[in-house]
């Protein structure tokens, strides 16, 4: 009868964990904090139950005693993923880290390697707690009722995605990463930044490949600002509204959120000029975000690594850029230059140390790479992270309202003075492919 019970209870929460929006797990061992979802290294996902781990292969747990909540913990020699079903929005969340009786490094990322948490170390005994902020999103366009209206078009390879797939996905990597609990919350108030652009500005899912966007959450206030990065490789301005990216957006933006516009690349590459409805989907682009109650923040394409007989960077993006900021001014909406910071920037780098900063590897550095790559386009996580910095610092020197937001782990950026790529810290994840993002 008992066992009866058990099975009732179990799929009575099982059936509606999907509704559920905060969560408590301790991970660990057998010993569980009341209250909380016990996860041990044996948790794999399983959807119908709500929760688990991508993989518990190399996974092993840890008690030392103590509490029951942070005395014990999840470690493994390789990345991990610990995955929750839960509905889009954005949700805070509370991690414990290290270990009572060790020493402990993690970096947390999120969905597509979304950067959260950057090498947290913890001395011998000790356990930090740290927080996060992050989106989540599905591809359903939903009115003000919650019923479905529309749907985002999604590119065969995005259905592959972390962040489409109808779960928060935590990654937890570093040198010896130690996770003793998690708890979930919606955040119903926190700023919303709304990213929209190309394969520069993309949660890139696989190594080598990266994006200032993915980046940009780590430099951010948790709980009182989120980043929700909409960006797809290949997409022009015409192509995000054909898709419907641009749809989804208009149904979730509310007063006081932002919205970042970066196009140019594939709108110069696609045969198209400024003239060509570009200006206009912009202009009507910030009409429909001030009507919202939201902030059009327009950023201006990096360039391209084309450096001329003097180490200069080449403009290769025609009037595009030119085209933004006279927009900006004609609309008086704020400008993140980032065209004029990365040709500085790189210039800074010159021709062979600014290759660190985009996927140049020479050939068999990544599974099914017969080939070396060399782009001149699209950036590792280095190039990726120092863009971001060049947002921040934008944001922070014209002093927009973002600029209170700003978490202390921006320290400054000098355009002149790049940070070293040798100096630079991130740990692969388990993704990995050679083909390069859609666009040029």
């Amino acid at each position: 009868m008992k066992n009866w019970i058990a099975f009732l209870i179990f799929f009575i929460c099982s059936s509606t964990f999907a509704q559920q929006t905060t969560f408590k797990f301790d991970f660990g061992g057998d010993r569980v904090q009341n209250g909380f979802i016990p996860i041990t290294e044996h948790s794999k996902f399983d959807r119908k139950i709500g929760y688990g781990f991508m993989d518990i292969s190399s996974l092993k747990s840890f008690d030392r005693g103590g509490s029951a909540l942070t005395g014990d913990y999840i470690t493994s020699d390789n990345p991990f993923y610990f995955s929750v079903v839960i509905p889009e929005g954005n949700y805070d969340i509370k991690l414990n880290l290290g270990d009572s009786k060790g020493l402990s490094e993690t970096t947390v990322r999120v969905e597509n390697r979304r950067l959260m948490l950057n090498d947290v170390k913890t001395k011998d005994g000790e356990i930090v707690e740290q927080s996060i902020t992050v989106h989540v999103k599905d591809s359903i366009i939903r009115n003000q009722n919650g019923a479905q209206i529309g749907i985002v078009k999604l590119k065969t390879r995005e259905r592959k995605y972390l962040h489409w797939d109808n779960l928060l996905t935590i990654e937890f990597n570093g040198k010896v990463p130690k996770v003793c609990a998690i708890i979930i919350q919606p955040n119903p108030t926190a700023k919303t930044i709304y990213l929209t652009g190309d394969s520069t500005v993309v949660d890139a899912q696989y190594e080598p490949w990266a994006s200032w966007g993915q980046m940009l959450p780590y430099f951010f206030a948790p709980k009182d600002v989120v980043i929700a990065n909409y960006a797809e490789s290949g997409e022009t301005l015409k192509a995000f509204e054909d898709r419907h990216r641009i749809d989804k957006i208009w149904s979730k933006i509310k007063p006081g959120d932002y919205l970042f516009i970066q196009f140019g690349h594939n709108d110069q590459k696609s045969g198209n000029s400024t003239k060509s409805g570009y200006r206009k989907r912009l202009k009507e682009w910030i009409l429909n975000a001030r009507e919202l109650g939201a902030v059009s923040v327009l950023v201006t394409s990096m360039n391209r690594r084309v450096f001329d007989e003097n180490n200069k960077i080449v403009n290769t993006l025609d009037d595009f850029p030119d085209a933004m900021r006279e927009i900006a001014k004609e609309e008086n909406v704020f400008l993140i230059d980032l065209n004029a910071m990365s040709k500085k920037l790189f210039e800074a780098m010159g021709p062979e140390i600014s290759k660190k900063a985009f996927v140049y590897y020479p050939a068999n550095s990544y599974p099914n790479q017969s080939n070396a790559l060399a782009d001149d386009t699209h950036f590792n996580a280095y190039g990726a992270y120092e863009l971001a910095k060049c947002v921040v610092k934008s944001i922070i020197d014209q002093e927009l309202p973002l600029s209170k937001l700003v978490s202390k782990n921006y320290k400054g950026f000098d355009l002149n003075k790049p940070d070293a790529p040798e100096k630079f810290h991130w740990p692969e994840s388990i993704f990995m492919e050679a083909l390069k993002p859609d666009g040029n």
